[in-house]
């Protein structure tokens, strides 16, 4: 899936969701939405480190 699709579809939700006040959908939605991008932080964080870890191997001969 295109991250700038996905990025402009959890916008546009928000946004809706916001506007809305729904309490019993909003609430599980909007932690399925947090879920995702603390997901996708992780996912970038470990790319990140293993992307660092193989720099600084080169960097010591390893």
């Amino acid at each position: 899936m295109d991250i700038q699709l996905l990025a402009a579809w959890i916008r546009g939700r928000y946004a809706q969701l916001r506007a809305a006040r729904d309490a019993g959908a909003t609430s599980t939605e909007l932690a399925v939405i947090a879920g995702a991008l603390l997901v996708g932080a992780g996912l970038l964080v470990a790319a990140l480190r293993t992307k660092l870890g193989e720099k600084i191997g080169i960097i010591n001969g390893g």
